[in-house]
Protein backbone atom coordinates (compact mmCIF):
# COMPACT_ATOMS: atom_id res chain seq x y z
CA UNK A 1 0.00 0.00 0.00
CA UNK A 2 1.49 3.55 -0.88
CA UNK A 3 -1.34 5.54 -0.72
CA UNK A 4 -3.93 7.06 1.53
CA UNK A 5 -7.27 6.29 -0.27
CA UNK A 6 -9.30 8.47 1.38
CA UNK A 7 -6.66 11.48 0.19
CA UNK A 8 -7.43 10.46 -3.74
CA UNK A 9 -9.72 11.88 -6.03
CA UNK A 10 -11.94 10.40 -8.16
CA UNK A 11 -11.63 10.01 -12.41
CA UNK A 12 -13.16 13.24 -13.85
CA UNK A 13 -13.43 13.57 -17.43
CA UNK A 14 -9.68 14.84 -18.05
CA UNK A 15 -8.54 12.29 -16.42
CA UNK A 16 -11.11 10.19 -18.83
CA UNK A 17 -9.51 12.11 -21.89
CA UNK A 18 -6.08 11.28 -20.71
CA UNK A 19 -6.68 7.59 -20.29
CA UNK A 20 -8.49 7.87 -23.77
CA UNK A 21 -5.11 8.94 -25.68
CA UNK A 22 -1.86 7.25 -24.24
CA UNK A 23 -4.04 4.18 -22.93
CA UNK A 24 -7.10 3.47 -24.89
CA UNK A 25 -9.54 1.01 -23.08
CA UNK A 26 -10.11 -0.79 -27.11
CA UNK A 27 -6.88 -1.24 -28.63
CA UNK A 28 -6.21 -3.93 -30.05
CA UNK A 29 -2.41 -4.95 -30.70
CA UNK A 30 -0.95 -5.69 -34.19
CA UNK A 31 -0.39 -9.10 -35.72
CA UNK A 32 3.61 -8.76 -36.78
CA UNK A 33 4.46 -9.00 -39.81
CA UNK A 34 8.32 -10.17 -40.71
CA UNK A 35 10.90 -8.49 -38.95
CA UNK A 36 11.38 -5.20 -37.27
CA UNK A 37 14.28 -2.84 -37.39
CA UNK A 38 13.51 -1.56 -33.99
CA UNK A 39 11.65 -2.44 -31.14
CA UNK A 40 11.27 -0.08 -28.30
CA UNK A 41 10.14 -1.61 -24.40
CA UNK A 42 9.05 1.75 -22.87
CA UNK A 43 6.41 4.47 -23.92
CA UNK A 44 8.20 7.11 -22.22
CA UNK A 45 10.44 10.37 -23.42
CA UNK A 46 13.31 8.30 -24.27
CA UNK A 47 10.64 5.43 -26.73
CA UNK A 48 8.51 7.51 -28.21
CA UNK A 49 11.17 10.03 -29.48
CA UNK A 50 13.11 6.39 -30.49
CA UNK A 51 10.05 5.17 -32.13
CA UNK A 52 9.07 8.11 -33.83
CA UNK A 53 12.67 9.30 -34.92
CA UNK A 54 13.03 5.54 -36.67
CA UNK A 55 9.57 5.13 -38.14
CA UNK A 56 10.22 9.04 -39.83
CA UNK A 57 13.43 7.77 -41.41
CA UNK A 58 11.60 4.73 -42.60
CA UNK A 59 12.60 1.66 -40.08
CA UNK A 60 10.17 -1.25 -39.34
CA UNK A 61 9.06 -0.17 -35.54
CA UNK A 62 7.40 -1.59 -32.97
CA UNK A 63 6.43 -0.07 -29.60
CA UNK A 64 5.65 -1.48 -26.40
CA UNK A 65 4.19 0.08 -23.26
CA UNK A 66 2.91 -1.56 -20.23
CA UNK A 67 0.91 1.16 -19.07
CA UNK A 68 0.18 4.66 -20.47
CA UNK A 69 2.26 5.90 -23.39
CA UNK A 70 4.01 9.43 -22.17
CA UNK A 71 5.80 7.90 -19.17
CA UNK A 72 6.75 10.12 -16.10
CA UNK A 73 7.18 12.96 -17.67
CA UNK A 74 3.51 13.27 -18.85
CA UNK A 75 1.32 11.37 -16.75
CA UNK A 76 3.46 11.63 -13.08
CA UNK A 77 6.36 13.77 -13.55
CA UNK A 78 7.17 17.15 -16.01
CA UNK A 79 3.94 17.83 -16.18
CA UNK A 80 1.83 17.92 -13.19
CA UNK A 81 4.45 19.15 -11.15
CA UNK A 82 5.22 22.09 -12.99
CA UNK A 83 1.28 23.46 -13.36
CA UNK A 84 1.15 22.70 -9.19
CA UNK A 85 4.34 24.83 -9.03
CA UNK A 86 2.62 27.92 -11.61
CA UNK A 87 -0.67 27.59 -9.31
CA UNK A 88 1.45 28.10 -6.18
CA UNK A 89 4.07 30.59 -7.16
CA UNK A 90 0.69 32.81 -8.56
CA UNK A 91 -0.49 32.32 -4.77
CA UNK A 92 2.99 33.53 -3.74
CA UNK A 93 2.84 36.57 -6.16
CA UNK A 94 -0.37 37.42 -4.98
CA UNK A 95 0.47 37.20 -1.15
CA UNK A 96 3.21 39.27 -2.14
CA UNK A 97 1.81 42.17 -4.39
CA UNK A 98 1.61 44.66 -1.43
CA UNK A 99 5.02 44.77 -1.52
CA UNK A 100 4.35 46.50 -5.42
CA UNK A 101 1.99 48.96 -4.42
CA UNK A 102 -0.94 46.16 -5.65
CA UNK A 103 -3.31 44.77 -3.73
CA UNK A 104 -2.55 41.95 -1.72
CA UNK A 105 -4.30 38.87 -1.89
CA UNK A 106 -4.35 36.51 1.26
CA UNK A 107 -7.34 33.92 0.94
CA UNK A 108 -7.05 30.30 1.08
CA UNK A 109 -5.97 28.28 -2.29
CA UNK A 110 -9.02 26.54 -3.90
CA UNK A 111 -6.99 23.26 -4.06
CA UNK A 112 -9.44 21.28 -6.00
CA UNK A 113 -9.49 24.40 -8.43
CA UNK A 114 -5.67 23.95 -8.79
CA UNK A 115 -5.57 19.80 -9.48
CA UNK A 116 -8.26 20.09 -11.93
CA UNK A 117 -6.30 23.03 -13.73
CA UNK A 118 -3.63 20.57 -14.16
CA UNK A 119 -5.55 17.43 -15.01
CA UNK A 120 -6.45 19.48 -17.98
CA UNK A 121 -3.73 21.00 -19.02
CA UNK A 122 -2.01 17.24 -18.88
CA UNK A 123 -5.32 15.75 -20.97
CA UNK A 124 -4.43 18.55 -23.47
CA UNK A 125 -0.63 18.10 -23.74
CA UNK A 126 -1.28 14.50 -23.95
CA UNK A 127 -2.05 14.84 -27.33
CA UNK A 128 1.62 14.83 -28.28
CA UNK A 129 1.66 11.56 -27.13
CA UNK A 130 -1.70 10.08 -28.21
CA UNK A 131 -1.45 6.10 -29.11
CA UNK A 132 -3.22 7.42 -32.50
CA UNK A 133 -0.52 9.34 -33.56
CA UNK A 134 2.09 6.87 -33.40
CA UNK A 135 -0.04 4.20 -34.79
CA UNK A 136 -0.46 6.77 -37.78
CA UNK A 137 2.99 7.41 -38.11
CA UNK A 138 3.40 3.06 -39.10
CA UNK A 139 5.26 2.57 -35.73
CA UNK A 140 3.36 -1.03 -34.67
CA UNK A 141 2.15 -0.24 -31.05
CA UNK A 142 1.72 -2.85 -28.26
CA UNK A 143 0.27 -2.41 -24.95
CA UNK A 144 1.29 -4.84 -22.14
CA UNK A 145 3.83 -6.50 -20.59
CA UNK A 146 7.22 -7.34 -22.61
CA UNK A 147 10.14 -9.84 -21.92
CA UNK A 148 13.15 -10.82 -23.90
CA UNK A 149 12.75 -14.55 -25.16
CA UNK A 150 15.56 -14.55 -26.57
CA UNK A 151 19.33 -12.37 -28.44
CA UNK A 152 16.70 -10.95 -30.84
CA UNK A 153 12.92 -11.80 -29.35
CA UNK A 154 10.62 -10.42 -27.39
CA UNK A 155 7.28 -11.64 -26.57
CA UNK A 156 4.00 -8.98 -25.41
CA UNK A 157 0.88 -10.49 -24.49
CA UNK A 158 1.29 -13.71 -26.54
CA UNK A 159 3.13 -12.36 -29.20
CA UNK A 160 6.56 -12.89 -30.73
CA UNK A 161 8.67 -10.15 -31.79
CA UNK A 162 11.54 -10.72 -33.91
CA UNK A 163 14.02 -7.29 -34.00
CA UNK A 164 17.22 -6.30 -35.26
CA UNK A 165 17.58 -4.02 -32.93
CA UNK A 166 15.69 -3.46 -29.81
CA UNK A 167 15.62 -0.65 -27.05
CA UNK A 168 14.68 -0.91 -23.54
CA UNK A 169 13.30 2.42 -22.09
CA UNK A 170 11.95 1.38 -19.00
CA UNK A 171 12.09 4.40 -16.74
CA UNK A 172 12.26 4.51 -13.43
CA UNK A 173 10.16 4.49 -10.56
CA UNK A 174 10.33 5.98 -6.51
CA UNK A 175 12.38 4.35 -4.64
CA UNK A 176 11.44 3.25 -1.16
CA UNK A 177 13.85 2.72 1.60
CA UNK A 178 13.80 -0.03 4.17
CA UNK A 179 12.24 1.99 6.87
CA UNK A 180 10.78 0.25 9.61
CA UNK A 181 6.27 0.54 9.57
CA UNK A 182 6.74 2.96 5.76
CA UNK A 183 5.24 0.40 3.88
CA UNK A 184 1.74 0.35 5.80
CA UNK A 185 1.94 4.07 6.52
CA UNK A 186 -0.01 5.01 3.34
CA UNK A 187 3.01 7.26 1.66
CA UNK A 188 2.38 9.23 -1.40
CA UNK A 189 5.24 9.34 -4.17
CA UNK A 190 5.47 11.71 -6.92
CA UNK A 191 3.20 8.89 -8.72
CA UNK A 192 0.79 9.41 -6.53
CA UNK A 193 0.69 12.89 -4.72
CA UNK A 194 -1.31 14.14 -8.00
CA UNK A 195 -3.86 12.04 -7.03
CA UNK A 196 -5.00 14.22 -4.26
CA UNK A 197 -8.00 15.91 -3.95
CA UNK A 198 -7.77 17.38 -0.77
CA UNK A 199 -5.04 19.88 0.42
CA UNK A 200 -2.91 18.46 3.63
CA UNK A 201 -2.74 20.91 6.68
CA UNK A 202 0.29 18.97 7.56
CA UNK A 203 2.84 17.55 5.33
CA UNK A 204 5.96 15.69 6.08
CA UNK A 205 8.31 15.25 2.98
CA UNK A 206 11.15 12.92 3.50
CA UNK A 207 13.75 13.80 0.90
CA UNK A 208 15.45 17.39 0.45
CA UNK A 209 16.26 16.49 -3.71
CA UNK A 210 15.00 18.20 -6.45
CA UNK A 211 11.32 16.63 -6.23
CA UNK A 212 11.25 16.61 -2.25
CA UNK A 213 11.87 20.85 -2.24
CA UNK A 214 9.91 21.57 -5.04
CA UNK A 215 6.56 19.91 -3.82
CA UNK A 216 7.47 21.14 -0.57
CA UNK A 217 7.72 24.54 -1.27
CA UNK A 218 4.24 24.61 -3.50
CA UNK A 219 2.19 22.88 -1.02
CA UNK A 220 3.71 25.44 1.63
CA UNK A 221 2.15 28.14 -1.02
CA UNK A 222 -0.66 26.25 -1.27
CA UNK A 223 -1.20 26.86 2.80
CA UNK A 224 0.50 23.53 4.31
CA UNK A 225 2.36 23.26 7.60
CA UNK A 226 5.37 21.51 5.72
CA UNK A 227 8.83 19.96 7.35
CA UNK A 228 11.41 18.75 5.37
CA UNK A 229 12.77 15.38 6.97
CA UNK A 230 16.58 14.42 4.99
CA UNK A 231 19.73 12.12 5.77
CA UNK A 232 21.93 14.90 3.96
CA UNK A 233 23.03 17.61 5.89
CA UNK A 234 21.77 20.03 3.36
CA UNK A 235 18.92 20.53 1.26
CA UNK A 236 19.60 19.83 -3.18
CA UNK A 237 23.21 18.40 -1.51
CA UNK A 238 24.91 17.71 -4.91
CA UNK A 239 24.34 21.38 -6.10
CA UNK A 240 26.97 24.42 -5.86
CA UNK A 241 26.48 25.00 -2.10
CA UNK A 242 26.26 28.74 -2.35
CA UNK A 243 23.08 27.40 -4.74
CA UNK A 244 21.45 25.01 -1.70
CA UNK A 245 21.59 27.90 1.01
CA UNK A 246 20.09 30.42 -1.21
CA UNK A 247 17.17 27.57 -1.48
CA UNK A 248 17.49 26.57 2.28
CA UNK A 249 17.48 30.13 3.42
CA UNK A 250 13.82 30.75 1.37
CA UNK A 251 12.33 27.93 2.48
CA UNK A 252 12.83 28.20 6.11
CA UNK A 253 11.63 32.14 5.57
CA UNK A 254 8.06 30.90 3.85
CA UNK A 255 7.70 28.61 7.32
CA UNK A 256 9.11 25.38 5.86
CA UNK A 257 11.12 23.26 8.76
CA UNK A 258 14.13 21.57 7.55
CA UNK A 259 14.97 18.64 9.69
CA UNK A 260 17.95 17.81 7.83
CA UNK A 261 21.21 14.89 8.70
CA UNK A 262 17.99 13.00 9.95
CA UNK A 263 18.39 8.93 10.06
CA UNK A 264 14.54 7.29 9.94
CA UNK A 265 14.03 5.32 12.58
CA UNK A 266 10.56 4.31 12.13
CA UNK A 267 6.98 5.41 10.38
CA UNK A 268 3.91 4.73 12.38
CA UNK A 269 -0.03 5.83 11.30
CA UNK A 270 -2.48 6.51 14.00
CA UNK A 271 -5.58 6.77 12.22
CA UNK A 272 -5.69 9.82 9.65
CA UNK A 273 -2.15 11.07 10.87
CA UNK A 274 1.28 9.37 10.48
CA UNK A 275 4.27 9.86 12.76
CA UNK A 276 7.89 10.03 11.61
CA UNK A 277 10.64 9.42 14.20
CA UNK A 278 14.37 10.19 13.20
CA UNK A 279 17.65 10.63 15.15
CA UNK A 280 19.79 13.12 14.36
CA UNK A 281 22.86 12.88 17.01
CA UNK A 282 20.54 14.32 19.86
CA UNK A 283 17.65 11.54 20.97
CA UNK A 284 14.91 10.67 18.97
CA UNK A 285 13.01 13.30 17.48
CA UNK A 286 9.25 12.89 16.32
CA UNK A 287 7.08 14.98 13.52
CA UNK A 288 3.49 14.14 12.88
CA UNK A 289 1.85 15.07 9.89
CA UNK A 290 -1.65 14.21 7.65
CA UNK A 291 0.34 12.95 4.78
CA UNK A 292 3.50 11.73 3.84
CA UNK A 293 5.84 12.29 0.18
CA UNK A 294 8.24 10.30 -0.11
CA UNK A 295 10.82 11.82 -2.27
CA UNK A 296 14.27 10.09 -2.15
CA UNK A 297 15.27 9.23 -5.47
CA UNK A 298 14.16 7.08 -8.41
CA UNK A 299 15.29 3.05 -9.34
CA UNK A 300 15.82 2.11 -12.99
CA UNK A 301 12.64 0.02 -13.23
CA UNK A 302 13.52 -3.28 -15.97
CA UNK A 303 13.90 -6.21 -13.49
CA UNK A 304 11.12 -8.22 -15.01
CA UNK A 305 12.18 -8.28 -18.55
CA UNK A 306 13.97 -11.06 -19.06
CA UNK A 307 17.34 -9.49 -19.62
CA UNK A 308 19.15 -12.95 -18.97
CA UNK A 309 17.50 -14.58 -21.98
CA UNK A 310 18.44 -11.74 -23.75
CA UNK A 311 22.49 -11.47 -22.86
CA UNK A 312 22.25 -7.98 -21.17
CA UNK A 313 23.28 -7.38 -17.75
CA UNK A 314 22.25 -4.60 -14.91
CA UNK A 315 23.12 -3.51 -11.76
CA UNK A 316 22.36 -1.09 -9.25
CA UNK A 317 21.96 1.77 -11.63
CA UNK A 318 20.27 -0.01 -13.97
CA UNK A 319 20.75 -1.57 -17.24
CA UNK A 320 24.70 -1.78 -18.07
CA UNK A 321 25.72 0.34 -21.22
CA UNK A 322 28.92 1.45 -22.96
CA UNK A 323 29.17 5.06 -23.81
CA UNK A 324 27.09 4.01 -27.47
CA UNK A 325 24.43 2.93 -24.97
CA UNK A 326 24.95 -0.32 -26.08
CA UNK A 327 24.23 -3.46 -23.88
CA UNK A 328 26.38 -6.71 -23.76
CA UNK A 329 23.84 -7.63 -26.61
CA UNK A 330 25.04 -5.45 -29.34
CA UNK A 331 21.92 -5.66 -31.02
CA UNK A 332 20.03 -4.28 -27.65
CA UNK A 333 20.25 -0.78 -26.27
CA UNK A 334 19.27 0.75 -23.60
CA UNK A 335 18.24 5.33 -22.93
CA UNK A 336 16.53 7.10 -20.57
CA UNK A 337 15.99 6.62 -16.67
CA UNK A 338 16.50 2.64 -17.45
CA UNK A 339 20.26 3.47 -17.81
CA UNK A 340 21.35 6.97 -16.60
CA UNK A 341 22.08 8.63 -13.52
CA UNK A 342 20.62 12.12 -15.23
CA UNK A 343 16.72 10.88 -14.77
CA UNK A 344 15.44 14.27 -16.71
CA UNK A 345 13.12 14.05 -19.52
CA UNK A 346 15.09 16.31 -21.51
CA UNK A 347 18.77 13.61 -21.12
CA UNK A 348 16.06 10.73 -22.16
CA UNK A 349 15.49 12.75 -25.46
CA UNK A 350 19.28 13.35 -26.22
CA UNK A 351 19.60 9.62 -25.28
CA UNK A 352 17.23 8.61 -27.73
CA UNK A 353 18.56 10.14 -30.56
CA UNK A 354 21.68 8.30 -29.84
CA UNK A 355 20.82 4.89 -29.93
CA UNK A 356 18.80 5.81 -33.41
CA UNK A 357 22.47 6.94 -34.69
CA UNK A 358 24.22 4.13 -33.44
CA UNK A 359 21.55 1.56 -33.58
CA UNK A 360 20.42 2.39 -37.14
CA UNK A 361 22.88 3.84 -39.18
CA UNK A 362 26.60 2.63 -37.50
CA UNK A 363 27.20 5.69 -35.72
CA UNK A 364 29.66 5.75 -32.93
CA UNK A 365 28.15 8.96 -30.83
CA UNK A 366 28.84 8.90 -27.60
CA UNK A 367 26.30 9.68 -25.03
CA UNK A 368 28.97 10.72 -22.55
CA UNK A 369 29.69 13.85 -24.77
CA UNK A 370 26.46 14.75 -24.38
CA UNK A 371 26.04 18.59 -22.53
CA UNK A 372 22.86 18.18 -20.50
CA UNK A 373 21.59 20.99 -18.36
CA UNK A 374 19.44 20.30 -15.07
CA UNK A 375 17.32 23.00 -13.58
CA UNK A 376 15.32 22.58 -10.04
CA UNK A 377 12.14 24.47 -10.36
CA UNK A 378 12.34 25.99 -7.21
CA UNK A 379 11.98 29.37 -6.31
CA UNK A 380 14.49 30.79 -7.48
CA UNK A 381 15.17 28.13 -9.50
CA UNK A 382 18.32 26.05 -9.71
CA UNK A 383 20.03 25.47 -13.47
CA UNK A 384 23.30 24.22 -14.06
CA UNK A 385 25.08 22.84 -16.87
CA UNK A 386 28.77 21.06 -17.41
CA UNK A 387 31.32 21.07 -14.77
CA UNK A 388 31.19 22.15 -11.12
CA UNK A 389 34.22 24.15 -9.64
CA UNK A 390 35.31 21.07 -7.52
CA UNK A 391 34.90 18.79 -10.40
CA UNK A 392 37.14 20.53 -12.85
CA UNK A 393 40.05 21.03 -10.22
CA UNK A 394 39.66 17.02 -9.72
CA UNK A 395 40.62 16.50 -13.20
CA UNK A 396 43.74 18.62 -12.82
CA UNK A 397 41.74 21.71 -14.56
CA UNK A 398 43.00 25.53 -13.82
CA UNK A 399 39.44 26.75 -13.05
CA UNK A 400 38.63 30.74 -12.97
CA UNK A 401 35.38 30.96 -11.07
CA UNK A 402 33.23 34.40 -11.76
CA UNK A 403 30.08 35.08 -10.66
CA UNK A 404 27.95 38.08 -10.17
CA UNK A 405 24.93 38.67 -7.35
CA UNK A 406 21.64 39.24 -8.81
CA UNK A 407 21.42 42.12 -6.59
CA UNK A 408 23.92 43.96 -9.03
CA UNK A 409 21.43 43.28 -11.99
CA UNK A 410 19.27 45.67 -12.73
CA UNK A 411 16.67 43.83 -14.21
CA UNK A 412 16.55 41.45 -10.93
CA UNK A 413 16.12 44.58 -8.49
CA UNK A 414 13.32 45.99 -10.43
CA UNK A 415 11.95 42.79 -10.26
CA UNK A 416 12.21 42.47 -6.35
CA UNK A 417 14.22 38.73 -7.53
CA UNK A 418 17.43 39.65 -5.82
CA UNK A 419 18.20 36.24 -4.36
CA UNK A 420 20.29 34.62 -6.84
CA UNK A 421 23.20 34.97 -8.62
CA UNK A 422 24.79 33.93 -11.83
CA UNK A 423 28.06 31.60 -11.95
CA UNK A 424 30.55 30.93 -14.62
CA UNK A 425 33.87 28.26 -14.61
CA UNK A 426 36.34 29.34 -17.06
CA UNK A 427 39.51 26.99 -18.28
CA UNK A 428 42.09 29.38 -17.17
CA UNK A 429 44.50 28.50 -19.92
CA UNK A 430 42.38 28.74 -22.85
CA UNK A 431 39.14 30.74 -22.06
CA UNK A 432 36.84 28.29 -22.46
CA UNK A 433 33.16 27.70 -20.79
CA UNK A 434 33.19 24.52 -18.76
CA UNK A 435 30.47 25.14 -16.29
CA UNK A 436 28.16 27.54 -14.98
CA UNK A 437 25.16 27.89 -12.26
CA UNK A 438 22.25 30.33 -12.10
CA UNK A 439 20.30 31.04 -9.26
CA UNK A 440 17.41 32.78 -10.04
CA UNK A 441 13.40 32.58 -10.70
CA UNK A 442 13.77 31.82 -14.79
CA UNK A 443 16.52 30.17 -14.02
CA UNK A 444 16.15 27.58 -16.28
CA UNK A 445 15.44 30.36 -19.72
CA UNK A 446 18.70 31.31 -18.70
CA UNK A 447 20.72 28.00 -18.75
CA UNK A 448 20.54 27.18 -22.14
CA UNK A 449 22.67 30.02 -23.83
CA UNK A 450 25.65 28.24 -21.36
CA UNK A 451 24.39 24.66 -22.93
CA UNK A 452 24.52 26.01 -25.86
CA UNK A 453 28.61 27.77 -25.33
CA UNK A 454 29.48 24.30 -24.29
CA UNK A 455 28.75 22.53 -26.69
CA UNK A 456 30.11 24.32 -29.38
CA UNK A 457 33.27 24.37 -27.12
CA UNK A 458 33.00 28.28 -26.96
CA UNK A 459 34.98 31.08 -24.61
CA UNK A 460 33.55 33.55 -22.22
CA UNK A 461 34.79 36.19 -24.47
CA UNK A 462 32.25 35.36 -26.35
CA UNK A 463 29.83 35.50 -23.98
CA UNK A 464 31.00 39.67 -23.48
CA UNK A 465 30.72 39.93 -27.96
CA UNK A 466 27.51 38.79 -27.60
CA UNK A 467 25.05 41.69 -27.06
CA UNK A 468 22.00 40.90 -24.47
CA UNK A 469 18.99 43.01 -24.57
CA UNK A 470 18.51 45.62 -21.69
CA UNK A 471 17.15 44.91 -19.10
CA UNK A 472 17.18 40.94 -18.54
CA UNK A 473 18.34 38.70 -15.54
CA UNK A 474 20.14 36.70 -18.54
CA UNK A 475 22.59 40.30 -19.12
CA UNK A 476 24.30 38.78 -16.07
CA UNK A 477 26.24 36.34 -18.76
CA UNK A 478 27.75 39.01 -20.68
CA UNK A 479 29.20 40.88 -17.20
CA UNK A 480 30.39 37.67 -16.23
CA UNK A 481 32.28 37.36 -20.18
CA UNK A 482 33.70 41.00 -19.34
CA UNK A 483 34.92 40.10 -16.01
CA UNK A 484 36.74 37.27 -17.50
CA UNK A 485 37.85 39.64 -19.95
CA UNK A 486 39.36 41.95 -17.62
CA UNK A 487 40.99 39.62 -15.59
CA UNK A 488 43.14 39.01 -18.59
CA UNK A 489 44.32 42.72 -18.68
CA UNK A 490 47.18 42.22 -16.58
CA UNK A 491 49.87 44.98 -14.89
CA UNK A 492 52.27 44.44 -17.61
CA UNK A 493 49.81 44.47 -20.35
CA UNK A 494 48.10 48.05 -18.93
CA UNK A 495 51.07 48.91 -18.68
CA UNK A 496 52.01 47.88 -22.73
CA UNK A 497 48.72 49.45 -23.66
CA UNK A 498 49.55 53.00 -21.61
CA UNK A 499 53.05 52.98 -23.38
CA UNK A 500 51.12 53.19 -27.14
CA UNK A 501 48.28 55.60 -26.23
CA UNK A 502 51.05 58.18 -24.88
CA UNK A 503 52.22 57.89 -28.19
CA UNK A 504 48.97 58.03 -29.92
CA UNK A 505 48.30 61.39 -28.34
Amino acid sequence: MTTHPTALAGVDRFDAQLAEQVAPADWHNPTPAGRYNLVVIGGGTAGLVAAMGAATLGARVALVEKHRLGGDCLNTGCVPSKALLRAARAAYDARAAGGFGARAADGPVDFARVMARMRRLRANIATHDAATRFADAGIDLYFGAARFTGRDTAEVSGTSLRFARALIATGAVPAVPPVPGLASSGYLTSDTVFTLSGLPRRLLVVGAGPIGCELAQAFRRFGSDVCIISRDPGVLPLEDPDASAILAAMLRREGIELALGAELQRVERAGSGITVTFHRGRGEELRSGDALLLAVGRVPAAGDLGLEDAGVTSGRHGIDVDHRLRTRNRRIYAAGDACSAQQLTHAADAMARVVLQNALFFGRKKASALVIPHVTYTDPEIAHVGMYESEAMARGLRVATYTVPLADIDRAVLDGDTDGFARLHVDAGNGRIIGATAVARHAGEMIGEIALAITARLHARHLADTIHPYPTVAEAWKRLGDEHRRSRLTPRLQRFLAWILARRR
